[in-house]
Parts: C-alpha cells; sequence; structure tokens
C-alpha cells in the first residue's frame, strides 16, 4: 500500500503538523509508521474522525487511538477545479473522496483520490490508502491518499 517514491501533491504547501495541545499528533505519528490511526471510546466503542478530547456519543475523555485497516468506500466526492491553496495553481482539477470506513463505525474522512483527474469516479467504490512519506521534510511527515481497488 505504501509507495515511498510517488509524489502526487506539488511542494509549497504548508506541512501537516498536529495543532499546538497535540490532539491528532498520534494520527500524524500513525501516518509516518504506515497505520491508519483513528479514535474509539473505551466506554460505548464508539468510532469517531476527526480527533476529540472527548467521545461525540457519551462524551467519555480520552478515546483511545485504534489502528484499522486503510480501506473504505467513496461515500461522496467532488471534483475540484479551482486551487484550494496557492501552490496547486496549475495542477487541477483534482479529485476529493469522502471515504466511508464500513469496519470502522462507518466514520468518513476526506482524502484525495490518486489518479487522472478525468477518472469516472462512482458512489460505493472501494477503495485502498496509500501512505506518502515525505521523510526528507522538516519535521517529516506522511499523507493518506486513496487509490481505487
Amino acid at each position: 500500500m505504501s509507495n515511498p517514491s510517488a509524489r502526487y501533491l506539488p511542494a509549497g504547501l504548508p506541512i501537516p503538523v498536529a495543532e499546538p495541545d497535540g490532539l491528532s499528533a498520534p494520527y500524524w505519528e500513525g501516518l509516518r509508521q504506515g497505520k491508519l490511526l483513528v479514535q474509539r471510546c473505551g466506554r460505548c466503542n464508539t468510532w469517531q474522525f476527526g480527533p476529540e478530547w472527548l467521545c461525540h456519543r457519551c462524551h467519555a475523555f480520552d478515546p483511545a487511538w485504534i489502528e484499522v485497516e486503510p480501506r473504505g468506500k467513496i461515500f461522496s466526492w467532488e471534483r475540484a477545479w479551482h486551487p484550494s491553496h496557492a501552490a496547486l495553481r496549475g495542477h487541477g482539477p483534482y479529485i476529493a473522496v469522502l471515504v466511508e470506513l464500513p469496519h470502522a463505525g462507518g466514520i468518513r474522512m476526506v482524502g484525495n483520490l490518486l489518479g487522472t483527474p478525468d477518472q469516472t469516479v462512482a458512489i460505493g467504490a472501494d477503495l485502498e490508502g496509500v501512505f506518502e512519506h515525505h521523510p526528507e521534510q522538516d519535521p517529516p511527515y506522511s499523507l493518506l491518499q486513496w487509490r481505487r481497488l
């Protein structure tokens, strides 16, 4: 699932880092290790993403970070024609997908769909996560991209 030589995003985008309070640090560290980590409440077993200090359902504090398989289905998608950042000028269009993880309570996360921007996209299509590592950056980071199976 990992292709360390592939680079899909252009240089010049801000390096993704955890917030100053460290809330998402386990997520970003997991990506650097080639793992997808999401939160699950130890009290009510509810899965959730994005990260929060408390459970969305029962409000228990400190949901655990659990490794899940980086596979999902397209829940929704958009072919973006306008750059969301100056570094993306000239790199569009691109396809953003809302990926549902059925094996993790159906949580959803936004990501980039690899491949040509004119590809046919179908709701429900199976996806696999691809870890894009950037060890040469300071600080080093990794991204989770998606590709069709």
